[in-house]
């Protein structure tokens, strides 16, 4: 039987097996009790399990006095929104984004739209274990709003940050592979609405999806043929079931990964976006701290296992580039306290201010394609101008009261090397040519190893000596 996953990505588990009904109802009245019987926006995603997991957060968060604002099946970047929108007191998304069809899970987010941090989440788990939640009595019990409007909310933030005239001259055709998932109908939507004709494939949302949810290499392989049999596609998008994650095929069928989807964006935003006015850019010293505010200045926040190009893009606009601990939250929390100008995460996550503080794949599709019409060029150009760099993802099983061991014993094997040493999110080691790093999941009971490096074999060898190490400090196999 699988482990139910309890982190600060939410709680994560199979459904039937170890995310049930009572386990679900359980963290509802966690959580309703955790903001005081408040308003929460419900939203999910259209995975099969979703109208069972839906009722059973209703059911505990109407126990504990909550008041309910029901959006039904929306993207997560249309639900985070919506929290700030209409000013709830936090919101809870059922969605186990791209794990397998089998899964489900309950994401938690404050007043503010974000995640839970840490702390906010050892506050939360603590209502949980406890079990003394808030009891509302008869006449206390409030009532669940439907809202429909949520997406017409989504659209004209994110519209409202592009040249849509500019876009819609070029009259893009886009292919689009959403997986089945909550942003079919908003992304075709918006992309009719930049001028853009549509090839769609798995884009029926129900649920059932046709491939692997995550948007890798491995799983996109029909979009990437859909292309090259239609030979006038301009860029093609694929999102995972939720919509906050993105990755990218060119115009030939090659597929260009969730790593250059904020690279593309980064370089995009960097170099055409001026300052307002008066605006200032607060840079923080690096540990944490905002910092005083000084001239303007553009910046990007990056999280430990985002590729190296990132960086090179911000030294080559002048701006600062900042990396914290894995995890949306982190990312978000940062970019608001410095000002960034962009950020976002490898795995596809495009987090522009303008919008919200949230990843969000409708983002990046409107931003990749200005891009493309201001610039006149194709994606494989605007890619191809980018700095290039091989990254192999990859992970292995390791118990976890081994892990802090076998961290310990690569940090010092690390250090012997000449590596540069971070330990803020795992081990992040850094040479001139490389790095790599391990780290727990957040979504599944593995540890993840990423490296990269100027060379593929360079980078093959240095993620397979640290898979090795892994398995055999920790005694764990293959997952």
């Amino acid at each position: 039987m699988s482990s139910l996953m309890v982190s600060i990505s939410g709680v994560r588990g199979v459904v039937g097996e170890t995310l049930t009904p009572e386990v679900v109802l359980r963290w509802g009245q966690a959580f309703g009790t955790y903001i005081k019987g408040g308003r929460v926006v419900v939203g999910r995603d259209t995975r099969v399990s979703g109208e069972m997991v839906k009722h059973s957060v209703h059911a505990g968060l109407l126990s504990a006095g909550c008041a309910i604002i029901d959006l039904g099946v929306v993207t997560t970047p249309t639900a985070t929104l919506m929290i700030e929108e209409l000013g709830a007191d936090g919101g809870i998304v059922i969605s186990a984004s791209h794990n397998p069809i089998e899964w489900n899970a309950l994401k938690f987010f404050n007043a503010d739209g974000q995640y839970l941090d840490a702390a906010e989440g050892r506050d939360l788990l603590a209502i949980a274990e406890r079990g003394e939640f808030r009891r509302a009595k008869w006449h206390q019990i409030r009532e669940v709003e439907l809202n429909g409007r949520s997406s017409d909310v989504h659209l004209t933030k994110v519209l409202g940050i592009v040249d849509v005239e500019a876009i819609r001259a070029r009259r893009f055709r886009v292919a689009l592979d959403s997986c089945n998932g909550a942003g079919v109908e908003i992304t075709a939507r918006m992309l009719t609405e930049l001028g853009c004709g549509l090839v769609r494939i798995h884009c029926t949302p129900d649920g059932l999806f046709p491939h692997d949810p995550e948007p890798s290499f491995e799983n996109l392989q029909d979009l990437c043929k859909l292309v090259r049999a239609e030979r006038n596609v301009d860029v093609a998008f694929a999102q995972d079931p939720d919509a906050d994650r993105l990755a990218v095929v060119n115009e030939t069928g090659d597929f260009i990964g969730e790593e250059q989807t904020l690279a593309l964006v980064a370089d995009y935003v960097l170099s055409s976006q001026l300052p307002a006015p008066g605006s200032q850019s607060r840079q923080g010293t690096g540990n944490g701290e905002q910092g005083t505010a000084n001239r303007w200045r553009p910046s990007v926040v990056i999280n430990m296992s985002t590729s190296r190009v990132i960086e090179d893009i911000a030294a080559r606009h002048g701006a600062a580039c900042e990396r914290v601990a894995v995890g949306e939250v982190n990312v978000a929390r940062r970019m608001r306290a410095i000002g960034a100008t962009i950020g976002g995460e490898g795995n596809g996550g495009v987090i522009d201010p303008r919008v919200h503080f949230g990843r969000d794949s409708l983002v990046g599709m409107a931003l990749i394609l200005e891009s493309m019409a201001k610039s006149g060029r194709k994606l494989s150009e605007l890619v191809g101008a980018l700095p290039r760099y091989h990254m192999r993802k990859t992970k292995a099983q390791c118990p976890p009261e081994k892990l802090s061991a076998a961290i310990a014993e690569m940090r010092r094997e690390g250090q012997a090397s000449g590596a540069r040493i971070s330990e803020l999110d795992g081990l992040r080691l850094d040479w001139a040519d490389a790095w790599v790093h391990v780290r727990p999941s957040n979504t599944e009971p593995i540890v993840r190893v990423i490296g990269e490096a100027d060379g593929e074999k360079r980078v093959e060898a240095l993620v397979g000596s640290f898979v090795a190490r892994v398995r055999e400090l920790g005694g764990g196999g293959t997952p």
